[in-house]
């Protein structure tokens, strides 16, 4: 009997797609695997390249998962053995339109008792993005089975410029001639069809456990300490921010501030951060950090 698969998502400059496309390349040229593949689009286009205001406009229904209304989709199945959910990952949060989709009630009844995997792509930080998306899986009855996390493997402070540099200008390519080049590594979304042969082999079992663990095996996902000791204090600092700016009336003057706290607190605070953990509580800490990262890694919502 033949397979069926749903892979949606959405992107802006059209890496995800290009990930997305990689992925299920191995499940495309099965004979009894059939993908269908879904890129949703918000009513209200968010702009690609950004400008820094708008982005940051989107920060407070990012973190607060708001959804905006998508333009009409439809699916050909009414069931599906496998979907696969792309999404990037915004101000720490799923982005709008991911959220969105994962809040839409035709998505969410296709979703119940459905094998999911959730494939992402990003700077370096999607913990807490997933964490949310995971919520939602497990409130619409999914069943999350396998998450992949791409991420730009470059140094912190250099893919911060890039990702800037590329978010503003639309170019992916070397700023300057001597930064890298932004986003996730050509080699490594060409990479992702190995994950996607992988995930062929279980799908055709109709097995789903182990399948994160294999993943892993295969460096679909990897749980920094830095960025995750960083990323869950910033998460609930973004969550602060947002009750502070949808109360106030000054919402535009409170997104500048963000802005420049959000820039001091990765180049400045963070570093010192990490320094005074990494001497006084790191190196007592490590069975717990252990388990840290192995949940973060695996598919499983506490």
């Amino acid at each position: 009997m033949s397979k069926k698969i749903l892979a949606v998502y959405f992107t802006q400059s059209g890496q995800l797609g290009d990930i997305i496309d990689q992925f299920t390349k191995p499940l495309e040229s099965s004979p009894d695997i059939s993908v269908e593949k879904l890129r949703i689009y918000p009513e209200n286009k968010f702009p690609f390249p950004w400008t820094t205001p708008l982005f940051f406009e989107a920060m407070p229904e990012s973190v607060d998962g708001v959804p905006a209304k998508l333009e009409p989709f439809t699916f050909k199945e009414i069931q599906y053995d496998l979907i696969i959910v792309g999404y990037q990952p915004w101000f720490l949060s799923p982005s709008i339109p991911a959220s969105s989709l994962l809040q839409h009630p035709a998505f969410r009844t296709l979703l119940k008792n459905t094998p999911v995997i959730t494939i992402s792509g990003c700077r370096n930080m999607w913990i807490n993005a997933q964490e949310k998306v995971k919520k939602m899986l497990k409130d619409a009855g999914a069943n999350l089975v396998g998450n992949i996390a791409l991420v730009d493997k470059h140094n912190n402070y250099a893919s911060l410029v890039t990702i800037f540099y590329w978010m503003l200008t639309g170019k992916k390519d070397r700023k300057w001639g001597i930064f890298p080049k932004p986003g996730v590594s050509e080699a490594d979304i060409a990479n992702s069809a190995i994950f996607g042969e992988t995930v062929k082999t279980h799908l055709q079992k109709d097995e789903w456990s182990g399948l994160q663990t294999r993943l892993q095996e295969q460096h679909a996902i990897n749980v920094k300490y830095s960025l995750m000791f960083i990323e869950r204090k910033a998460g609930r600092i973004f969550a602060i921010w947002s009750k502070i700016i949808n109360k106030s009336k000054k919402r535009s003057a409170l997104l500048v501030a963000f802005k420049y706290y959000l820039l001091i607190a990765l180049c400045i605070a963070a570093p010192i951060i990490l320094l005074v953990d990494a001497i006084f509580f790191k190196p007592f800490l490590g069975k717990r950090i252990k388990k840290q990262k192995e949940y973060y890694a695996g598919v499983t919502l506490k």
